[in-house]
């Protein structure tokens, strides 16, 4: 008699539904166990730790047997030691049904109705449970699949917990995990997490000295979701300023929240005390990171540092430093939101919608400009330098700034600015604007307003289109920079109370694209 179990596995960030089958009985030779159905190397170890895990839990251990594990569909590859925990149950379960000569002591009735259970687990060899990496999406598969009750470990039950829709038991053994197949109704399921999807932690914007200039580009950028890029020598407060950023963020959504968590599962970084990530991501990799590494792919398809910021930052410092041929990659996910991965394995997308926002010397030695220091960079070195980030992905940012050194004696002053949460406030005011704005159009902020839209939604005056020309016309700037001027436009006149632009909300959008004449220059 073959048992059945369902149990889930993940390709890229999706998870899916396996269904664990296993056949065993007795034979006159050596026993052995075959896993079939495209098991990685990881699932094919399973069998040396499902028999120590059993036999190490006092399961009665019968002699030779010939096992076959087949996890169905046997078209898609398995990855992962999530399934030893079906597979020591659907073994145990096959050795009760078939096997006349078990002792009383070890007999049990073999549980019943168990089409609604999916079971998750890696084993110890002495029986304890485990977790394991991407519970979240699997467990959305579970509750996709019709699933009712989800058993996994208790490292993994929080995270899986926020899957409504789901009872989630949490088991330390394979004894515990088999007594609770057997008298469900004895044990109780863990409460649903609930709570808010926000937590700004320790940093906050009023410990920024000065840099009114700065922390207005910031705010724009925040409102409307505008990538970013600021040039300063070093200690003028660029990493302090970005890191900042996400608690002037509105905070995400519930999907927001699934989505950004889901790509942080599978990578094996969500907070254990957390079913779900509390506040937007903020990335920052160093710069000496590959192209593997930002964008994703590997042998075993993996989410890059693109897809980790999903719905939130990633923050390049030291921006022409990075490889330019890893930084030209970020062009187009940059425009549609989405990174596909082709490798011999297969294809995957992966979400990748973020705010970029990178920091930047203005030469090799970062002093040029600095009243205080002097540059002891040659001219050709500081355009070499700066011809490290191409026109193409230049264009790719809204605002521009320059980042001043801070005055020394305003370090002694007591914070001057104002605290998080009273920009958030105007934030949080402007994107309502655009929510109601774009209602019906998929658009969420006014950064991802297509070039037709721009037209619709940010309409000039002649004036203003005199304005605009000759600003384009004078800074050499792309037709991409010219939607972008009205994106940033529209930002600053939400942010102003503005529905029609008004002249200073274009000039000040105008502003915010100076400074790339002279990167160029």
């Amino acid at each position: 008699m073959i048992s059945r179990l369902y149990s889930a596995s993940v390709t890229g960030i999706k998870g899916y539904e396996v269904q664990v089958e296993v056949d065993a009985r007795p034979v006159d030779d050596v026993g052995r166990m075959t896993i079939v159905g495209l098991p990685d190397a990881a699932v094919r170890e399973s069998i040396q730790r499902v028999t120590a895990a059993l036999s190490n839990s006092n399961f009665f251990q019968p002699g030779q047997l010939l096992v076959t594990v087949n996890l169905a569909p046997a078209d898609v590859r398995k990855q992962g030691p999530g399934f030893d925990l079906p597979i020591a149950l659907g073994l145990e379960m096959v050795i009760q049904q078939n096997c006349d000569n078990m002792p009383e002591l070890f007999r049990r009735r073999v549980p019943a109705g168990l089409d609604d259970w999916c079971i998750l687990g890696e084993l110890a060899l002495d029986g304890k449970v485990r977790g394991i990496r991407g519970v979240l999406p699997l467990a959305v598969a579970a509750r996709n699949a019709g699933r009712r009750y989800l058993m996994v470990s208790q490292e993994n039950a929080t995270e899986a917990s926020v899957v409504d829709g789901l009872q989630v038991y949490a088991v330390e053994t394979l004894r515990d995990a088999w007594d609770v197949l057997l008298e469900r109704e004895r044990f109780s399921p863990v409460p649903a997490h609930s709570g808010e999807f926000r937590s700004i932690g320790e940093k906050d914007f009023d410990e920024v000295k000065g840099q009114p200039y700065a922390r207005r580009a910031m705010e724009i950028a925040a409102a409307g979701g505008h990538n970013l890029l600021m040039c300063g020598s070093p200690g003028s407060g660029k990493s302090m300023l970005a890191a900042r950023l996400p608690t002037i963020l509105p905070p995400l959504t519930h999907d927001e929240a699934l989505e950004a968590s889901a790509i942080h599962s599978v990578c094996g970084l969500l907070p254990r005390e957390g079913g779900l990530l509390r506040c937007r991501p903020f990335r920052a990799p160093h710069h000496t990171i590959s192209d593997v590494g930002l964008m994703g792919g590997g042998s075993t398809i993996t989410p890059g540092e693109i897809s980790l910021a999903h719905h939130g930052v990633l923050f390049l410092d030291e921006l022409p430093e990075f490889n330019r041929r890893t930084l030209e990659t970020l062009r187009q996910p940059l425009e549609s939101g989405v990174i596909t991965i082709s490798r011999a394995s297969g294809t995957m997308d992966f979400p990748c919608s973020f705010m970029l926002v990178a920091a930047m010397n203005p030469c090799p030695c970062g002093y040029l400009g600095d009243p205080r220091h002097s540059c002891r960079c040659r001219p050709a070195e500081v355009v070499r330098y700066r011809q490290k980030i191409s026109g193409p992905l230049l264009d790719r940012f809204d605002i521009l700034i320059e980042v001043p050194p801070v005055n020394p004696a305003s370090l002694l002053s007591k914070p001057d600015g104002e605290s998080s949460a009273a920009i958030l406030k105007r934030v949080l005011v402007a994107r309502e604007r655009q929510k109601l704005r774009y209602a019906g159009t998929g658009i969420t902020c006014n950064a991802r307003l297509s070039s037709k839209l721009v037209r619709t939604f940010c309409p000039l005056t002649g004036s203003q289109q005199n304005m605009l020309l000759a600003a384009v016309s004078q800074l050499g700037l792309s037709a991409r920079a010219f939607d972008r001027i009205l994106r940033v436009a529209r930002t600053v006149a939400d942010l102003a109370g503005h529905e029609q632009l008004a002249d200073s909300d274009l000039y000040d959008a105008i502003q915010f694209r100076q400074f790339e004449q002279q990167l160029h220059s």
